[in-house]
């Protein structure tokens, strides 16, 4: 294996990645913001330190062929690695220990064959959200706090050779042609990335990560996100097959939420998903994924979500699931609310959920021109039931504060009631935030179809208050 990895081609520096670091435990829950700079979450590492290092690592790079080694699995790889750099190391008197050559060479095999400085924030099962501001300035969310990380690339080359791998890898591509594309990873993590010269400081990769375990309304419990209370809400309204819109801010868990609420879905039924970037977690049998599509080099071929929602329909789905509703596939989702697929659930960027309603009315003016405000409000009473309102809140937990049943129209205005509504009452010692849900006991305008499930019992049941 070691003379069919050394000596068949150049490796380019260009693929040098900097040492993995080791993360430290956040800042505790509730310490003040600062203005200054966010503490270093990660300390360097000692290994690239050294022109000496610095040289071993590029003459292993030049050593190593890259497509036999990409055809290798990373443990043979590794330990290919590590001899080629002992052999290195004696020939250039270079003094490298046992710990050191693990390191370096587990940088190497990161970059040759993952995602280079990025792999060890992405195998950190306490980090959530990733942020490459440009080639030294990596930004990470942990435990609900963005923190700064020591994690830099080389250079500016280097960052914008990730960041293309990463679209390359699900058929897309970004470069100044085309400098902002959506994609996903292998595990499923959402990614964003901008491209200079749209980027001034060089590419920007977001990474929303993809959760490793099955999200349940369970572990939002635990979790405080929700009462136990709220969560048997939210358990018999999907099973009840209501249509839900879960709104809130980027980053306040709106996929989590609603990929716990899916659980509850029926595995007999037919479930149609439609995303930009497909990262829901659906555990039925009957599950079709759909995502969208970017135009290739000459412009065409590009497939949007309303295109998707289209078709769909003509699929026989029993529930439609819109990863997130940001424009005219709006009419088209309220319209499928509308004709017989009772259940299905969208997400929504807005603060309130007064204002998903204006989001969802602005989205369907887009997509139907023209159309009466009359006549969309009356299609949002008649598809939505609930509205799910989910914040992130300043001590970093996620929270759902408000679930919202759409009643109908009162003239012009549509009318809503709040079944739960999260009142904050302080702070607890170690900072995290204290609570309680005032809950609605009047009759949902939905009584019938709690009914129709025999549900309408345990729905009385759950609305009782509780403090969170």
């Amino acid at each position: 294996m070691s003379s069919q990895i050394r000596g068949f081609g150049r490796r380019s520096a260009e693929n040098a990645a900097p040492p993995p670091p080791t993360p430290v435990a956040a800042p505790p829950k509730g310490q003040a913001a600062s203005t200054a700079e966010p503490t270093m979450m990660i300390p360097r590492s000692e290994v690239s330190q050294g022109s000496a290092l610095e040289e071993l690592r590029a003459i292993c790079l030049s050593r190593l062929d890259p497509t036999i080694a990409a055809a290798t699995t990373p443990e043979r790889l590794q330990i290919e690695v590590e001899r080629l750099l002992a052999e290195i190391a004696d020939g250039r008197h270079i003094q490298l220990n046992g710990r050191e050559q693990r390191q370096l060479a587990g940088e190497l095999v990161d970059d040759m064959l993952g995602l280079g400085p990025l792999e060890p924030l992405l195998d950190d099962d306490t980090i959530t959200d990733i942020m490459v501001n440009g080639p030294d300035r990596v930004f990470v969310e942990q435990r609900g706090k963005i923190l700064l990380s020591s994690v830099r690339f080389r250079d500016a080359s280097h960052c914008a050779n990730i960041a293309q791998r990463i679209a390359a890898a699900v058929g897309r591509r970004v470069d100044e042609s085309s400098p902002m594309v959506d994609s996903r990873l292998a595990d499923g993590s959402r990614v964003n990335i901008v491209f200079p010269p749209l980027a001034l400081n060089g590419a920007c990769i977001s990474i929303r990560k993809f959760a490793r375990r099955r999200i349940t309304l369970d572990m939002l419990v635990s979790s405080a996100s929700i009462s136990r209370q709220v969560a048997n809400v939210l358990e018999i309204g999907s099973r009840a097959r209501l249509n839900v819109i879960i709104s809130g801010g980027t980053g306040a868990g709106k996929t989590t939420l609603m990929n716990a609420m899916s659980q509850m879905i029926d595995s007999g039924e037919r479930i149609i998903t439609v995303e930009d970037a497909a990262e829901l977690q659906l555990q039925q049998p009957h599950v079709v994924r759909l995502e969208t599509r970017v135009a290739n080099l000459e412009g065409r071929g590009e497939i949007t979500q309303r295109d998707l929602v289209k078709n769909a329909l003509r699929m026989r789905p029993d529930r439609l699931i819109i990863g997130e509703v940001r424009g005219g596939e709006a009419f088209d989702m309220l319209q499928a609310m509308n004709t017989g697929h009772d259940g299905s659930m969208s997400t929504i960027h807005a603060n309130t959920s007064r204002d998903a309603i204006t989001r969802i009315e602005n989205m369907v003016e887009m997509g139907q021109p023209g159309l009466p405000l009359r006549a969309i409000r009356t299609q949002i009473v008649s598809a939505v039931d609930l509205i799910v309102q989910i914040q992130r809140m300043r001590d970093g937990g996620r929270r759902v504060t408000q679930i919202t049943e759409v009643i109908g129209l009162e003239g012009d205005i549509v009318t809503l009631n709040d079944i739960a509504m999260y009142e904050y009452e302080g702070e607890n010692a170690d900072g995290s935030l204290r609570g309680r849900y005032r809950l609605s006991r009047v009759r949902p305008h939905f009584a019938k179809r709690l009914a129709y499930f025999g549900l309408e019992r345990a729905w009385l049941e759950a609305l009782e208050e509780a403090v969170t």
